[in-house]
Order: C-alpha cells, then structure tokens, then sequence
C-alpha cells in the first residue's frame, strides 16, 4: 500500500526536490497549494503523514498543527530552518512527532519518516493492554472505554506501549527514548518530559488519573495489576 504523504512548505525547490525523492521510493507527495487553506488541501489529501514548515504565508506551522490535530492523530514531521530549543519544544507540545532541522540529508528524511510509518501503523499491531475499566489498542493508537474512545499520537502510544510492555517494573529515561527515536541526535530528558506532560494531561482529561508513575532519578512505571 503507497503511503501518502502532505507537504506544507513555501520553497518551491524544497516541495519539487522532497517530491521526487519521495516519489522515487514508492511514496506519494502532494504538496500545499494555498498558504491560506492548508487545512482544506490537507482534507483532500487524506495523507498517512504530514511535513509541516514552521514559518509559512499567513499562518505559520503551529497554527496548522493545531488544526490538524483538533481532527487527526497524523503523524506530523516539523521540517525548520527555526531550530533553537524553545520552537522544538512548541512543535512537541503542539502534537509534532518529529523535528528535523535545515539543512537536512535526503536520507535523514526518508529514513525519519518510514521509521516513523512503521511505527505509526504497525507497532504492538497485535497487542491490546487492559486496565480497570479501559483498553489500550497500540495498533489504532487509542484508549477506549465502554462509553468512550481517546486518540493518541503515535509517540503517546509508543510511550504507553514501552511501559506497559514492562507493566510493575521501572522503565529507564533512556530505554523510552531509545525505543520512540532509536536516536539521540537531538531528543534528550526535557523532550521526553514534554510528551509524557501531554500524554499525562490527555489522561487525565479523559477521567484516567495517575497511570504513568515517575520514579525519580530512575524513569517511568505503570503499576501491576491488583
């Protein structure tokens, strides 16, 4: 099955240079044609992943993110020239999975986003974790419950799936990076903590309290079973 991927970039020779690499791997690439609309092309698109731009006509990155995020659970690669600290820190905490820095390697792109496929589709496709009144389904990244169902974003259920994989024992800072990255480029401690802050308030918004123990100096624990 191709995989489809949406690009919201404003250098026409960046769109026309990732589209032919991209293409040239059995991928489709449609690219953003209204800096005013993205939201709408990204609805006709339908993609399995999405690159976005921090800075943009009209409206920057964040802001279609956002948007996208209040109806889709997408995978989402920041792709930015705007590389300090704090705007790596907005892009996870808008919901971005990934943030690539410009300049960037081809190769360090595509590998990116089939890892991040791979992992967004099939990671623990064949597991489903339960606790008191919930199911945790990795495969449809979602926690669902007999009236109700919360979507997660594929690092929120890789992060769940590595600590319920080890559900009662401790599970080091380092072994969940390792497992959600398999990189330590530019993901650190802080990075971690940015997505379980969001994981945790989505949790607790959803009525599950206090799933994620933090054991400290030591990493994150799911309590065993009663």
């Amino acid at each position: 099955m191709t995989s489809k991927i949406f690009l919201v970039e404003d250098d026409m020779t960046i769109v026309s240079v990732i589209q032919q690499h991209l293409t040239q791997w059995g991928m489709e690439c449609a690219a953003a044609t209204d800096f005013q609309q993205v939201f709408d092309d990204y609805q006709k698109a339908q993609p399995d992943l999405v690159i976005l731009d921090i800075s943009l006509p009209y409206f920057n990155g964040f802001y279609w993110c956002q948007e996208i995020r209040k109806v889709s659970e997408v995978p989402i690669i920041f792709l930015s020239s705007a590389k300090d600290q704090m705007n790596q820190v907005m892009a996870l905490n808008m919901g971005a999975d990934e943030f690539i820095e410009k300049p960037f390697e081809l190769t360090i792109l595509l590998a990116k986003i089939q890892a991040l496929l791979r992992r967004s589709y099939q990671y623990g496709q064949q597991l489903t974790y339960s606790f008191d009144e919930y199911q945790f389904v990795p495969a449809i990244n979602q926690i669902q419950s007999p009236k109700d169902h919360l979507p997660l974003t594929p690092n929120e259920s890789r992060i769940l799936s590595v600590l319920f994989s080890a559900q009662g024992k401790i599970v080091p800072r380092e072994q969940i990076i390792e497992t959600l990255w398999q990189s330590d480029d530019f993901i650190d401690n802080n990075t971690l903590a940015v997505n379980l802050t969001r994981l945790r308030k989505k949790l607790n918004d959803f009525g599950i309290n206090s799933l994620i123990q933090t054991v400290k100096n030591k990493g994150y624990l799911i309590e065993g079973k009663k």
